[in-house]
């Protein structure tokens, strides 16, 4: 009974450690984020011809390696612990969202619309070969965990 309830422990964490892997956690919030990337570029091209319409471009990567990195701290004053004691600095969490922003800057024609077709074609087939790229890399992972887990049992 008691290894019985060992070996239970021991699977919840191992299923924690996998569920909390970065592949788990980055690659669906990247591929939701193209999903929302290609709804934002057909929106824009279906208002190319609207007068004074302003296109919506999608922001998650920048702020995903935020997240990863945190900021550029070049030039910045380092906190360092002189004691074991004193208190760790703690980092503010940051978790990337993606974020549509409509850009107001720029205008392409008299009518005030600022929609490029042959820029948002060219986002468009870009946003699809980063999804196939990361849904291409979620598969592989998903494959080896398959693999792993079934290794050793026949059929």
């Amino acid at each position: 009974m008691i290894n019985q309830f060992i070996s239970k422990g021991c699977e919840k964490h191992l299923l924690d450690q996998i569920m909390s892997d970065s592949n788990f956690n980055y690659l669906p919030r990247a591929m939701e984020a193209a999903n929302i990337r290609q709804e934002v570029i057909a929106h824009n091209i279906a208002n190319v011809n609207t007068p004074n319409y302003k296109k919506s471009n999608l922001i998650f990567e920048n702020l995903l390696a935020k997240e990863l990195y945190g900021e550029d701290d070049k030039g910045k004053l380092q906190l360092a612990r002189t004691r074991d004691k004193h208190m760790p600095a703690a980092d503010i969490p940051f978790f990337a969202v993606p974020s549509i922003v409509t850009e107001h800057q720029t205008l392409m024609r008299v009518d005030h619309n600022n929609v490029d077709v042959d820029i948002e074609m060219a986002s468009l087939a870009k946003n699809q070969i980063y999804f196939n790229t990361l849904a291409t890399q979620m598969a592989g992972y998903i494959t080896k965990l398959k693999n792993v887990i079934t290794s050793g049992q026949g059929g």
